[in-house]
C-alpha cells in the first residue's frame, strides 16, 4: 500500500479564488507544482480531497468543476507533476439545493473522501498526510487515521491564529507558509515508499 500526500485544493495548489469554477482563473500558489513533481517521483501518491459547496448552492456545476480540474492538471503538467486522483464532496448540510442538501460524510471534516481514496487506490492511512489550510481538512485527516499539516497560504494564516486562540495548535503536526515549504517535512515524514 502506498503512502499518500492528500491535499486540499483551494489555497493549497491554487491561489484562493471563492467559488472557482472558472479555469481561466486557476493560478497556482508559487512552488505547488514542483512540490507535487517532488513527491510524485519519490513515489509517493498525490491526492486532492475537496469541499466544493458551490455546486450545492448552485453556483457551479459538476462539469465546469471538471473544467477547472482539468486546467490544475493541465498547469501541474507543465511542471513534470501529476495528481493520482481528485476526490470532491459536492454537498452542504444547510444551504444545498435538491439532492445536493444533504449531511454527508464525504464534506470535511469527514474522513469520507480520504477512505475512498484509500481504498479505490491502495493507499496507507495511518502512513499518509493531508495538508491543508483549514481546521475541516486537519480534522478529516486525523478521522481518517492519517498526519495533518496546516499551510498559511489560502485561509491558513487566519487559521492558525483562530486554532492557536482555541488552545487547538496541536491539531496540525507541522505548520509552513506553503506546500512548497512544506515539502522537505513531508519527504522525511513519509520515507522511502
Amino acid at each position: 500500500m502506498r503512502r499518500c500526500v492528500f491535499l486540499d485544493r483551494d489555497g493549497v495548489i491554487n491561489e484562493e479564488v471563492e467559488y472557482l469554477h472558472e479555469p481561466e482563473r486557476v493560478v497556482l500558489v508559487a512552488g505547488a507544482a514542483e512540490a507535487i513533481a517532488a513527491l510524485n517521483r519519490a513515489g509517493h501518491a498525490v491526492v486532492v480531497v475537496t469541499n466544493q459547496a458551490g455546486i450545492a448552492r448552485g453556483m457551479y456545476t459538476e462539469r465546469e468543476l471538471a473544467a477547472v480540474t482539468a486546467r490544475i492538471g493541465e498547469l501541474l503538467g507543465r511542471a513534470g507533476a501529476r495528481l493520482d486522483g481528485t476526490y470532491f464532496c459536492p454537498h452542504h448540510p444547510e444551504a444545498g439545493l435538491g439532492a445536493y442538501r444533504i449531511a454527508c460524510r464525504c464534506r470535511k471534516p469527514g474522513p469520507e473522501l480520504l477512505e475512498r481514496a484509500a481504498a479505490e487506490l491502495g493507499l496507507d492511512l495511518a502512513r499518509s498526510v493531508i495538508v491543508g489550510d483549514k481546521a475541516t481538512d486537519l480534522e478529516a485527516g486525523r478521522a481518517a487515521g492519517a498526519g495533518a499539516v496546516l499551510v498559511r497560504s489560502g485561509y491558513g494564516a487566519a487559521e492558525e491564529a483562530r486554532l492557536a486562540a482555541a488552545g487547538l495548535a496541536g491539531l496540525a503536526d507541522a505548520v509552513f507558509d506553503s506546500l512548497a515549504a512544506a515539502a522537505p517535512w513531508l519527504a522525511a515524514r513519509l520515507g522511502v515508499p
